[in-house]
Parts: C-alpha cells; sequence; structure tokens
C-alpha cells in the first residue's frame, strides 16, 4: 500500500510539473488509445480500475455553499512545449489560487479539443486545464471552456506560434497573463476526479468554469492543425456529486 501510494504522489507531481510520467507511447485511438491505456504500464491501471476518473458529463449539478475561487495569476514569462499528445505552458511564476481545498500554485495549462467534459450534453470546441500544485504535491485543475468568437487576445501570443513538433519548444513572445484569460464570471462546477491522461491518477480537485471564453476560428484551426482530437471519452460518474457555485 505504502508504495503504490508513493507511487501515485510521485505521478501526480511529475505531471503537475510538466513532467511526462513514463515513456509508454500512448494516443487517443487505436491499439494504444484510451480503452487500452491501462494496458499499456502496470502504472496506468487506474485508467481502467479508478472510480474518480475524469473527463466527466456534468449535469444536475447540485448548488453547494463553498468559497468562490480566488484567483492571484501574475503575469510573466513562459515557455509553449509540444508534448506529443497537446500543446502545454510552462509558467515560471503564474501565480496562485485559493479553493475550497486549500492554496495552490499554478504551473502549467494545456489544451484539448474538443472540450472533455460535457455541460449539460454539450461539448466545447476547446478547453483549457490548468494545473496547480499544493504544497503536499496534490493536485486541483481549473478548466476554462472556449466557444468560437473574437480572437482570444491574453493567449495570442500561444496561438501565433504554436511548436509544430513533438518535444518542439520556445518562449512565448510578451510572456502570458493567465487571469485575462479568464471569464468575468467564476461559477464553477466542482467535484472529485483524475488526470485525464495516463497515469490516470485519482485525487484531483476539478474546478469547471461555468462561463466559456471567445476564441477565433483561426486559433482554433491553429491548434487543430496540430491535434484534430485530444480528448479521452466521457467517464461513469460511481455515485459523486457535482456541485455548483455561483
Amino acid at each position: 500500500m505504502k508504495a503504490r501510494l508513493a507511487g501515485l504522489a510521485l505521478g501526480l507531481m511529475a505531471a503537475a510539473a510538466g513532467v511526462q510520467a513514463s515513456d509508454v507511447h500512448w494516443e487517443y485511438k487505436g491499439k494504444s488509445g484510451p480503452s487500452h491505456w491501462s494496458e499499456l504500464e502496470q502504472g496506468f491501471s487506474a485508467c481502467k480500475t479508478g472510480k474518480q476518473q475524469s473527463p466527466i458529463a456534468i449535469h444536475g449539478a447540485k448548488p453547494a455553499n463553498l468559497a468562490p475561487i480566488d484567483f492571484h495569476y501574475a503575469p510573466g514569462a513562459a515557455e509553449v512545449v509540444n508534448r506529443g499528445h497537446t500543446v502545454q505552458v510552462n509558467l515560471d511564476a503564474g501565480g496562485t489560487v485559493t479553493l475550497p481545498s486549500g492554496d495552490y500554485k499554478l504551473v502549467q495549462f494545456h489544451f484539448h479539443t474538443p472540450s472533455e467534459e460535457t455541460v449539460n450534453g454539450n461539448h466545447y470546441p476547446l478547453v483549457a486545464h490548468l494545473v496547480h500544485k499544493n504544497d503536499a504535491g496534490e493536485l486541483a485543475v481549473v478548466a476554462v471552456l472556449f466557444k468560437q468568437g473574437r480572437e482570444n487576445a491574453a493567449l495570442k501570443g500561444v496561438f501565433a506560434a504554436l511548436p509544430a513538433a513533438a518535444g518542439e519548444k520556445h518562449p512565448v513572445e510578451g510572456g502570458v497573463d493567465v487571469a485575462a484569460a479568464l471569464p468575468a464570471d467564476h461559477a464553477y462546477y466542482a467535484y472529485m476526479g483524475s488526470l485525464t491522461t495516463p497515469p490516470c491518477s485519482e485525487g484531483v480537485h476539478w474546478q469547471v468554469l461555468k462561463e466559456p471564453v471567445e476564441i477565433s476560428k483561426g486559433q482554433l484551426a491553429s491548434f487543430r492543425k496540430l491535434y484534430a482530437m485530444n480528448a479521452r471519452p466521457l467517464q461513469a460518474l460511481n455515485g459523486r456529486v457535482v456541485n455548483i457555485v455561483n
């Protein structure tokens, strides 16, 4: 049991730091796709046996008297990396966030198309998962949903120069102000879940912002040119309650 917990902690911390927890090849379709992730490596077993997996279908959320999210993000230097499964933006000092579960440091964010989670049966064209880690190595994710519309000025530098090849990385010109990429309304859905990629480690605090933000057709196309689909299928709730905080 101690060894399993230690492995889980290492997997969570590696993912939070933007480091691949394993060199095993996996993808979103075929023999290395989501239905086979658990078969690729022993450490991926939670992808099949876990009972609190992400993403989920959000509907019928229960109102909860939880604290609002208190964002303390800061603009600063950032590096954009093509991870081979998505594009990830690593932040040197992105700031912090206070959630009902405590204080966390923002370490990176990455994208999935379409949105992995659904809200009332609908997928959005894109989602950004903002990954945070606390002093104990625990993870929390804030998901920002995107709808097609105007150019997203806050992320212009990211989408203007997405690395074309897996492993390619470079600084984001002008840095990134993550706070400017958030919607005005910080109402959110909350639930306990997991990483949405191998090793699918559980114990992740999820907050999905209710209000989407806009992204242009061109920005969306620039990401989909690299990754036309990189979303894990929806996972069973297994009795979990999804809360909504307005």
